[in-house]
């Protein structure tokens, strides 16, 4: 019986631990999610910049380079 409790507790120590580092990695893995959310963020403010500075008359840019001159004209 006494070799039944100290498989229990080792079992249970060792699930602890288990858990301990599941923890430490959910709040690694929180905090890398987190620092990616706040780069998309900053990124999307520089899109939404970098729009208003292109002029609006050319469009969506296709076929811009085919109406332009070459460089030795």
């Amino acid at each position: 019986m006494a070799a039944e409790v100290r498989v229990l507790e080792a079992r249970v120590t060792e699930l602890e631990i288990k858990a301990s580092f599941a923890e430490d990695l959910v709040d690694h893995l929180n905090a890398q999610v987190a620092r990616q959310q706040e780069q998309i963020d900053a990124l999307v403010r520089e899109i939404a910049q970098l729009r208003k500075q292109v002029p609006e008359g050319r469009g969506d840019g296709a076929g811009s380079l085919r109406d332009e001159l070459p460089p030795h004209y």
